[in-house]
């Protein structure tokens, strides 16, 4: 943020000549998914050896889907419209997505800090062309989320300070992707068994009853994404893991992030019970690992339960 400054304010700055943005969205929910999703995402998450991934990086890496999509669509403008200056954008360059989202009329800021759409939720993705056409601006759409805090109140790490505002920091989204270094240690029990990501916010939210699924099939979830034991996925070589997570988002965080993550949820079902494959597992962290992967591991291994405890 500090790097690029006012260029995500100031659109022209960021690509001259811009007048326009034209926002899109891009519904990621599975088509697969079953009603009552939200429950059974939220049952998953009692199941203490199952590593979970965020509902939107289960598939295609949706930087590479909505972009081509994006390009094609501005293709489509310039053949009907004649040429013009463009550039398309998703979550790639210093673009405030969401505030644009909300002035064009995508829907509003929910409480979460996330953009609702009163026909779609949350559940999908935003995308932007930069256009030097002066096109007619959309109007934005009033906030619909009324007295309902579900979303500050179920926050595993309390990020939701309060209407619209989130201290990444605390953020179990942000910790398992963005932060490269070691996870605080009074964040780490309470992130559970989300190895990437976080859905909390959304799962209670009432406006995702109208999560619309998505058509495409790049979204379908892949193989170890959903529904992944913690010690098959810990067992992954770098070289398993690059090849699993070719053309996923997973793959930006890297094999050490992707174990260091794992290893904290492992140590989180070590609090709940004692599991002998689960320490030998994070032993052999401790012998093989990286410098990260051994502090967490090491960690890990301290949260075990008492193995002479009752159930």
């Amino acid at each position: 943020m500090a790097a690029h400054g006012l260029k995500r304010a100031r659109p022209a700055e960021l690509v001259p000549g811009t007048v326009s943005v034209i926002t899109a969205r891009l519904d990621y929910l599975p088509a697969s998914m079953p009603e009552g999703w939200q429950a059974i995402e939220f049952e998953r998450l009692q199941r203490p050896a199952e590593g979970i991934v965020s509902l939107y990086a289960r598939g295609r890496d949706y930087h590479k889907v909505l972009r081509a999509r994006l390009q094609q669509l501005a293709d489509r403008m310039a053949a009907e419209a004649g040429p013009f200056g463009y550039r398309v954008f998703t979550d790639s360059a210093p673009v405030l997505e969401a505030e644009l989202a909300t002035r064009s009329g995508q829907g509003w800021r929910g409480k979460h800090t996330l953009v609702l759409n009163r026909e779609a939720g949350s559940m999908f993705f935003l995308g932007e062309i930069y256009v030097d056409l002066d096109l007619p601006a959309s109007d934005p759409v009033s906030n619909h989320c009324g007295s309902c805090s579900a979303c500050i109140a179920i926050c595993p790490t309390q990020a939701i300070l309060g209407p619209g505002k989130l201290d990444a920091r605390r953020c179990i989204s942000y910790l398992t992707i963005e932060h490269a270094g070691p996870i605080p240690l009074e964040l780490r029990p309470l992130m559970g068994n989300r190895i990437y990501g976080c859905d909390d916010c959304q799962l209670i939210c009432p406006w995702n009853k109208y999560a619309q699924r998505s058509p495409l099939p790049d979204f379908t979830p892949r193989s170890g994404m959903s529904g992944g034991a913690l010690l098959e996925l810990l067992a992954w070589s770098e070289t398993e893991f690059l090849q699993r997570t070719e053309g996923s988002p997973i793959r930006r965080i890297g094999h050490e992030r992707w174990l260091r993550n794992i290893v904290v949820a492992l140590g989180n079902a070590l609090r709940v019970a004692h599991d002998p494959a689960i320490v030998g597992a994070l032993q052999g962290q401790l012998e093989q690992g990286s410098a990260l992967v051994r502090e967490h591991a090491a960690w890990a291994l301290a949260q075990q339960a008492d193995p002479q405890a009752p159930a």
